[in-house]
C-alpha cells in the first residue's frame, strides 16, 4: 500500500511539473511572438477558436435570401427589342444602269433594298409610370424599339441618350409597373454578393439570374471612342450578350449597376468578367436626360494625363497617384483660377485624383457654378485653389492621324518612331495649321515608343520643357540625355495635350 502511494505522488508531482514547465515556456512564447523575450511588450490575444463547417441552415438561409431577391426584383427587370432598317445599295447597280445592253433586254436590280437588323437586350424600370434605364448601345439608331413585360410588347420612346456613358432612358405608356429601388454604388466594396438579372441571348432567357461577387471598382476601359466618363464595376456574375442594360442588384434588392460589358476573350460569352456602370453615375445621367433632355456637367478645361513611373520622376513626383496638366484652355475656369501646364492635380473637394479617369469623372459629376476646392502641386509645393465651373461645351474636335506612308525623313532607332517637319502642306493635310513641331508618320511595333502610346500623326511640341521646330533642334536635346535619364515629351494629338515620359534606352 505505502509503496502504491508513493509511486503515485511521484507520477502527482510530475505531472505538476510538467504543467507548471508548459505555463512558463508559453509565457515566454508569447513574448516572444510580440517582442524580445525578457522585455515589456504588449501581449495579443489570438483567437484560437477553430471555425466550424457551416451547417445547411446557413446554406439554407444564404439560399432563401438569393430566392428573395430575385422574386422582389425579376418584376422591374424587362426585355428590349429594336429594329433597324438598312439599306443595301447593289454593287452591280452602277454597271447596269451605265449599258444600254443591259437597260433594253434585261430587268435592271432593284437599288438601295431594305433589310430590317433585330436587336436584343435588357433594362430596368425606374418609376412606376414606365421611365426604363438600359444602354445607349442597346437603343441606338433603332427605328422601333419595344419592352417586353411578362411577354407582352410596349412601344418606347426614347427620353434620352448619353454615349459618354452608354446610357439611356426609354418610356412606355403604362401605369402602375413595379420600379426597382435604386441603391448607392459609391459604398460598394469589393468581395460584395451580387446578382445579375437580364435577357441573354434570346426572349426565351429573360429573366435570366446569375450570382458572384464585385471583382473590382473604378474600372477604365477601351470599348469605344464615345466613351468619355468611365467608372465600372467589374463582376464574376455571368453576363452575356443580350443582359447590356439589365439589373446589377446587391444583397437588399436594390440597383447598384447597369451591366453593360464582358470581357469575352476568343469565346465571343462570359468568362467571369463583366462590367456594369454604378448607379450614382446612372442616376445623374438619368434624372438630367428626364428633366432637360441632355446631361448638364461642369467643366474645368485643361487637358491632362495620368501618371507612370518615368512621368513622376520627370515631374518630381513622390507617387504616382493624380492627372497632371498637359495644356489649360484659355478663358477656361481652369485657367481664370490659375491652374498651369505641369500641374499635378491630386484631389479636389477632398477626393483624391488616382488617375486622368478620376479626375474627369470628378469634375463631370458637379453643374456648371459649382465652387470646387482644387488641391494641386506644383514644382513640389502643395497649393490649394477655387474653380468655379461652367458648363462643359460640345463638339467633335477629333482630326485625321497621319499615314505611316508619308515618309521616313528620320528615324529614332532607339525609341523607334520616324519623325518628319511640319510643313505647311502637312500642315494643311492634316488639320494642324496652327501647330509646330516635329510629326510622327510611323511608330514600330513594340518599340519604347509603341510601349508608351506614342501613335502616327502625334505631333512633338516640347521636350524636356523645350520648345521643338525642328528635327535638328530635338536631336539636339535628345542628345544631352545619357542613357537611363528620363525624357518628358509633350505631344499635340489631335486638339488634346500629352506627356510622355520615356527612360532613354541602352
Amino acid at each position: 500500500m505505502t509503496r502504491n502511494y508513493k509511486k503515485y505522488s511521484i507520477i502527482v508531482f510530475s505531472v505538476l511539473v510538467g504543467v507548471i514547465v508548459g505555463l512558463v515556456v508559453a509565457s515566454n512564447f508569447s513574448l516572444t511572438q510580440n517582442g524580445f523575450a525578457g522585455h515589456e511588450s504588449k501581449q495579443v490575444k489570438v483567437n484560437t477558436t477553430v471555425p466550424t463547417a457551416t451547417s445547411p441552415s446557413d446554406i439554407e438561409g444564404t439560399s432563401r435570401a438569393f430566392v428573395a431577391i430575385a422574386k422582389k426584383v425579376t418584376p422591374a427587370v424587362v426585355s428590349i427589342t429594336s429594329e433597324k432598317v438598312i439599306k443595301v445599295k447593289d454593287p452591280l447597280s452602277n454597271f447596269f444602269h451605265k449599258d444600254e445592253f443591259f437597260k433594253r433586254f434585261f430587268k435592271q436590280p432593284e437599288n438601295g433594298r431594305e433589310y430590317k437588323q433585330h436587336g436584343l437586350g435588357s433594362g430596368v424600370i425606374v418609376s412606376s409610370d414606365g421611365y426604363v434605364l438600359t444602354n445607349y448601345h442597346v437603343v441606338k439608331e433603332a427605328d422601333e424599339i419595344e419592352v417586353v413585360i411578362n411577354k407582352k410588347p410596349y412601344h418606347a420612346e426614347v427620353i434620352g441618350t448619353d454615349p459618354a456613358t452608354d446610357i439611356a432612358v426609354i418610356k412606355i405608356e403604362k401605369k402602375g409597373l413595379s420600379a426597382i429601388t435604386l441603391g448607392n454604388s459609391e459604398q460598394l466594396e469589393v468581395g460584395e454578393w451580387v446578382l445579375a438579372i437580364g435577357s441573354p441571348f434570346d426572349l426565351s432567357l429573360q429573366h435570366t439570374v446569375t450570382s458572384g461577387i464585385i471583382s473590382a471598382k473604378g474600372r477604365a476601359l477601351s470599348l469605344s471612342g464615345e466613351l468619355t466618363y468611365q467608372d465600372f464595376i467589374q463582376t464574376d456574375a455571368a453576363i452575356n450578350p443580350g443582359n447590356s442594360g439589365g439589373a446589377l442588384v446587391n444583397i437588399h434588392g436594390e440597383l447598384i449597376g447597369i451591366n453593360t460589358a464582358i470581357y469575352a476573350g476568343n469565346t465571343g460569352g462570359n468568362i467571369g468578367i463583366g462590367f456594369a456602370v454604378p448607379i450614382d453615375l446612372a442616376r445623374k445621367v438619368m434624372d438630367d436626360l428626364i428633366q432637360h433632355g441632355e446631361v448638364v456637367r461642369g467643366y474645368l478645361g485643361v487637358y491632362i494625363n495620368s501618371l507612370d513611373a518615368e512621368l513622376s520622376e520627370a515631374l518630381k513626383i513622390d507617387d504616382n497617384a493624380g492627372a497632371v496638366v498637359t495644356d489649360v484652355i484659355e478663358g477656361t475656369p481652369a485657367d481664370k483660377a490659375g491652374i498651369k501646364k505641369y500641374d499635378v492635380i491630386i484631389a479636389v473637394e477632398g477626393k483624391k485624383i488616382d488617375s486622368q479617369q478620376s479626375l474627369t469623372n470628378i469634375i463631370a459629376s458637379y453643374q456648371p457654378g459649382d465652387k470646387v476646392r482644387v488641391k494641386m502641386i506644383r514644382d513640389g509645393d502643395s497649393r490649394d485653389v477655387t474653380v468655379v465651373l461652367e458648363r462643359r461645351p460640345g463638339g467633335d474636335n477629333t482630326r485625321p492621324s497621319v499615314s505611316p506612308s508619308d515618309g521616313n525623313d528620320n528615324l529614332f532607332g532607339d525609341l523607334g518612331f520616324e519623325l518628319r517637319n511640319m510643313t505647311d502642306e502637312l500642315a494643311r493635310r492634316y488639320g494642324y495649321e496652327d501647330v509646330q513641331g516635329v510629326i510622327i508618320v510611323n511608330v514600330e511595333n513594340n518599340s519604347v515608343a509603341h510601349e508608351k502610346g506614342m501613335r502616327a500623326g502625334d505631333v512633338i511640341v516640347e521636350v524636356d520643357r523645350q520648345t521643338v521646330r525642328s528635327l535638328r533642334q530635338l536631336k539636339k536635346i535628345y542628345d544631352t540625355f545619357e542613357v537611363g535619364q528620363i525624357v518628358l515629351f509633350q505631344i499635340q494629338r489631335a486638339q488634346n495635350n500629352h506627356f510622355i515620359a520615356i527612360k532613354v534606352p541602352e
